[in-house]
C-alpha cells in the first residue's frame, strides 16, 4: 500500500490524491485520508505523540504546512510509506 500524495495545499484547502473531499485539515497515511479535526488534539503535535513514535524508530518531523506538504510528496515520489498530519490555515 502506497502513501497518497497532496495534490494541492492552498489557504484553508488540500487535495488528496484519489480522494474526492477537499479537507481543510487532514490525516495522510498508506492507503488513504481523512478529515482531522485538530480539536482532537488541538493544532500542536503532543510530545507524548512524537516520543513514542520515536521510541517504536518511527522518523518524526514537526514542520510549517508549506514545508510538510513538499517534504511528505518527496518521500512519497520516492515510494516511502509515510504519513502525516496536515492543517492547511498554518
Amino acid at each position: 500500500m502506497t502513501s497518497p500524495e497532496i495534490a494541492s495545499l492552498s489557504w484553508g484547502q488540500m487535495k488528496v490524491q484519489g480522494s474526492n473531499t477537499t479537507y481543510k485539515d487532514c490525516k495522510v497515511w498508506p492507503g488513504g485520508s481523512r478529515t482531522w479535526d485538530w480539536r482532537e488534539t488541538g493544532t500542536e503535535v503532543p510530545s507524548s505523540t512524537v516520543e513514542y513514535l520515536k521510541k517504536h524508530g518511527i522518523d518524526v518531523r514537526v514542520l510549517q504546512t508549506e514545508q510538510a506538504v513538499k517534504e511528505y510528496n518527496a518521500l512519497v515520489a520516492q515510494g516511502v510509506r509515510v504519513g502525516g498530519v496536515f492543517h492547511s490555515t498554518c
